[in-house]
């Protein structure tokens, strides 16, 4: 359930309640790293897209978080410029949202950096996230893996965002950032909005077309584990395909058909009908047929975002004004915030 946080406003070096009938600010992050993939889009991008007109939305690419693990400049930079175009030809506005990289405000660095001092070594080693990136290589993973959720807590604070959408796996994050701004509240003074997970009912978690008991990952070894939103129709067609199922041969969801279930949400999702509606459409047609219509399905929903990608690409500068207008708004924001935090923490001396 979503609750409504406390409504302010950040104004010189105060914070007060906010005008009355302020929308709900909402702020989320995707990573610049690999293909953008159907997951992404269906667990986040969509929704991002629907609710431009119900919150007051912040959109960060954070390539902050890229450098957590190994990456070269060259990659990175596209990375960031094929991400922009992705979430501009899904329908993202920015003239409705703030849409920006996140490294283009400093302040995130900053801010990140004084959350460390009221965040806990034991918080941090218990998020599941860090066991599973780190492996049994936690001696050699950079320190950047291991404080990668006090700088999402610094991305979160910093717009004062009442909603943040997640899946339930990144719901121990959010619990954490929470209690960063409670301690820092406590220490000194009402300064952060307490964030809530904004976790949606179907969707969030997408899973892997080859194993569904894994999340759909872009950074998988594999391209058979998820539809990238610039596969070819063919490519798509074929990886739908050879998507693992389950014992059996009736098109059903449940516990037992973990397979099934996640294609039938992929399904369900794009095409606006109920599960339990294409349960009885397949009903005795089997697994072939299925796959096959989900496939045209999958092809009839990206087509679109792939037409658009291609008119964005064609017009380089398209991305890098949006990016840089949306950067402008989030500075403007960010230099307000962290003017109050600096304040309240004593910091400095001739800054004013």
């Amino acid at each position: 359930m979503i609750v409504e946080a406390r409504e302010t406003e950040t104004i010189g070096l105060q914070t007060a309640p906010s005008a009355p009938g302020r929308r709900q600010r909402v702020l989320s992050g995707m990573q610049p790293s690999g293909n953008v993939h159907l997951g992404n889009y269906l667990g986040a991008i969509r929704n991002w897209v629907a609710q431009q007109e119900i919150y007051d939305n912040v959109f960060c690419i954070v390539d902050l978080h890229a450098l957590s693990l190994p990456t070269t400049r060259e990659t990175l930079r596209a990375n960031i410029r094929n991400l922009a175009n992705v979430l501009l030809a899904s329908g993202l506005d920015p003239e409705r949202s703030v849409i920006f990289v996140q490294s283009d405000v400093p302040e995130h660095a900053e801010l990140c950096w004084l959350l460390n001092s009221v965040t806990q070594f034991g918080e941090l080693r218990r998020m599941t996230q860090f066991k599973d990136k780190a492996g049994s290589q936690v001696e050699g993973v950079s320190a950047a893996l291991f404080v990668y959720p006090v700088l999402q807590a610094a991305d979160i604070l910093m717009y004062d965002a009442d909603l943040v959408p997640v899946g339930d796996d990144q719901k121990q994050h959010i619990e954490l950032t929470r209690d960063i701004a409670e301690r820092f509240n406590a220490r000194y003074g009402e300064t952060f909005v307490l964030p809530t997970p904004d976790i949606k009912p179907a969707g969030a978690r997408i899973m892997a077309l080859d194993d569904p008991t894994k999340k759909m990952s872009k950074s998988a070894t594999s391209p058979n584990t998820y539809v990238a939103l610039r596969d070819d129709p063919d490519t798509i067609r074929r990886k739908i395909r050879r998507a693992v199922t389950d014992s059996g041969s009736e098109v059903t969801a449940g516990p037992d058909k973990p397979a099934l279930t996640n294609l039938l949400t992929i399904y369900s999702l794009l095409s606006g009908e109920t599960i339990a509606a294409l349960e009885a459409r397949y009903a005795g047609k089997g697994y072939g047929v299925f796959k096959a219509d989900l496939g045209e399905v999958v092809v009839d929903a990206i087509g679109p975002i792939q037409r658009r990608l291609a008119e964005l690409e064609a017009d380089p500068d398209a991305a890098s004004r949006a990016l840089a207008a949306g950067a402008e708004r989030a500075r403007e924001r960010a230099r307000r915030k962290m003017a109050l935090v600096r304040e309240r923490m004593g910091l400095g001396f001739g800054r004013s």
